[in-house]
């Protein structure tokens, strides 16, 4: 085997920003959202939660701007941006999956297969957040971009909307409050389980970033970085 290796070029400065903001903002997420889901036991008050979801729901809009960025990316983009080099359907993955798990010497430019399912349920999951976040901020805060729609859904008086508060009851008509509430179940419950799932799919990837790396050596958190993995000159899978 050779050992010589040459920097190879492989993620744009477009990726690495989405990834590091990408980390960032669901770390915050994470943070805001498990002190939310236990705010009687924290003691938060009334005003300390719509402050607390108030800050979520920036967070997210971040968050999901920056999700919406990748996904258009992904389209528009060159190389080891598109979707072809980053999510699992193209024929002959199988294959490549089974050798992957079987030949500890086969490199690759971009994601290995294991990396590319991960990348599919991490994108899925983060879809649902962003979705599901949307509606709930709608319906929870009376945020954009469904806030105004459900404010004046629930609303007696239809030009007075500037009243209606999260958990106020002024000028809100207590049956179509009680059918908004039904409408967002689904979705807080897509937001919850979706999260429990990133909470685990996060260390998974973690551990599976330094399991590749010790069996590569291919610099590939700093690549995260630099753009730059070192590979052998002549072990490069072009995938």
């Amino acid at each position: 085997m050779n050992s010589k290796r040459e920097p190879v070029f492989v993620w744009s400065g477009k990726i690495r920003l989405f990834h590091w903001l990408n980390v960032t903002t669901i770390l915050l997420l994470i943070v805001v959202g498990v002190v939310i889901l236990n705010a009687k036991i924290f003691g938060v008050s009334t005003d300390g939660k719509v402050l607390l979801k108030t800050i979520h729901v920036i967070v997210g809009y971040v968050f999901a701007a920056n999700l919406i960025f990748r996904l258009i990316i992904a389209f528009i983009g060159k190389t080891y941006e598109r979707w072809g080099k980053i999510l699992p359907f193209y024929k002959g993955f199988t294959r490549e999956l089974i050798e992957f798990s079987q030949d500890k010497k086969v490199r690759y430019k971009g994601h290995n297969p294991a990396g590319k399912l991960m990348v599919l349920a991490l994108l899925s999951l983060m879809s649902v957040q962003m979705i599901s976040g949307l509606v709930i901020a709608g319906t929870d805060i009376y945020y954009p971009p469904f806030g105004h729609y459900f404010s004046q859904s629930i609303a007696i008086d239809k030009d007075n909307l500037d009243v209606i508060k999260p958990y106020s009851k002024e000028n809100v008509d207590e049956l179509s409050y009680q059918a908004m509430r039904s409408f967002r179940k689904p979705f807080i419950t897509a937001h919850v389980y979706s999260f429990y799932c990133l909470l685990l799919l996060i260390p998974l990837h973690v551990i599976g970033v330094i399991v590749a790396e010790r069996r590569e050596r291919s610099a590939i958190v700093s690549a995260m970085v630099n753009g730059y993995k070192y590979l052998p000159t002549d072990e490069t899978n072009a995938h």
